[in-house]
């Protein structure tokens, strides 16, 4: 079972579309950021979390033959904007994916996406099937069940979901507050990816200094830091984190 991070950039990518690199050399491929997107891979089924503007990109270069479901953290753009490249697989398959969301991000998705989750011909049938998304989901490997748990954290003025994988990962894409009620599913994992935005305060995400609290107080074997915005650039950052601690790059793959 695979955990690829499909995706580590902030909300415009690195560099930005303007050409942007902020700090960021742009002679280390590590630099080239493309939207959060997720991809859990398992003998049976690939899981997607969120479908960022690059996921095209993403999938192919992957080579992702196949989606079964998608979640969704939450209904911000860079994380939803995507979700039309997912009509491909439906034409393959000829079946409806499930798409897994909660009740804000599932609003948003029906108002803004409607074209895609309602049939208004033969040439163009739904492809997609909205669903709720569950605290505790199911995935399949190898005949063997694992749980997905979600956790519901604070991203600014709206809600995000981060999710468990079998009480061994877990994946914060967004979050500038996790909940002390929900820290006892958060410590002793074997990995912890989590939002590190920049250096600075921001209302929204974590920053360097609240990623590396969490870390401290979660103690994982090792941690990823993702949504990397064009202030951070891979070598720079990585001096300044400890040895269990990396910044994340598109394509790190993680074996579970």
């Amino acid at each position: 079972m695979k955990f690829i991070i499909l995706g580590c950039g902030s909300s415009m990518g690195v560099p930005r579309p303007d050409g942007f690199f902020g700090n960021c050399d742009p002679n280390n491929k590590k630099n080239y950021r493309t939207r959060c997107s997720a991809l859990i891979k398992t003998s049976d089924e690939n899981v997607l979390i969120d479908t960022s503007p690059d996921l095209r990109q993403q999938l192919l270069r992957h080579k992702i033959k196949r989606i079964n479901k998608v979640f969704y953290s939450h209904m911000h753009g860079d994380q939803t904007h995507g979700i039309n490249d997912l009509r491909s697989f439906y034409i393959n398959s000829k079946k409806q994916i499930n798409v897994y969301a909660d009740y804000y991000t599932l609003n948003y998705l029906k108002n803004n996406f409607s074209y895609i989750f309602q049939s208004f011909s033969k040439e163009y049938p739904a492809t997609l099937k909205l669903n709720i998304l569950k605290k505790l989901s199911l995935t399949t490997h190898k005949k063997k069940k694992i749980n997905i748990r979600s956790i519901e954290v604070d991203h600014g003025n709206v809600k995000s979901n981060c999710f468990i994988i079998d009480k061994k990962l877990a994946y914060i894409s967004d979050v500038n507050k996790i909940h002390k009620k929900d820290f006892k599913y958060f410590k002793n994992l074997k990995y912890l990816i989590i939002d590190c935005l920049w250096y600075d305060f921001h209302p929204s995400h974590f920053n360097l200094e609240m990623s590396l609290s969490m870390i401290k107080i979660f103690k994982p074997k090792k941690s990823i830091l993702t949504n990397l915005s064009p202030v951070l650039d891979y070598k720079q950052l990585k001096k300044l984190l400890p040895n269990n601690v990396i910044p994340a790059h598109d394509g790190l793959t993680i074996e579970l």
